[in-house]
């Protein structure tokens, strides 16, 4: 079965199956030192730029702020979720996600 992913409204959501399901207006907790120095960072989303499935996990190409530095960047692979049994399955976004490093 395929899971049919995009960004919508500019991205301010993620898509799935024509359904919204991720939005940006949520605060991620992220580990300590993959997005800034802060231990542990909570970054707020702005923008989703992308977004695709990586084995079973769906990964976000996103753009946030740390709400305690103010570091502003982009994350390449922030896990949203995950696809079980054909369905998808999201994160939570205030459990503390580590950002998936591109593998070389």
């Amino acid at each position: 079965m395929s899971i049919a992913l995009r960004t919508l409204d500019d991205g301010a959501w993620i898509s799935v199956n024509d359904s919204r399901q991720v939005s940006v207006s949520d605060v991620w907790t992220l580990s300590c030192g993959v997005f800034c120095e802060c231990e542990p960072a909570y970054v707020l989303l702005e923008a989703f730029l992308d977004v695709r499935v990586d084995d079973s996990i769906v990964v976000a190409e996103a753009v946030g702020q740390c709400l305690e530095c103010g570091v502003r960047d982009s994350i390449t692979r922030l896990p949203v979720g995950r696809i079980v049994d054909g369905e998808f399955e999201s994160y939570d976004p205030e459990a503390v996600q580590s950002v998936l490093e591109p593998e070389w």
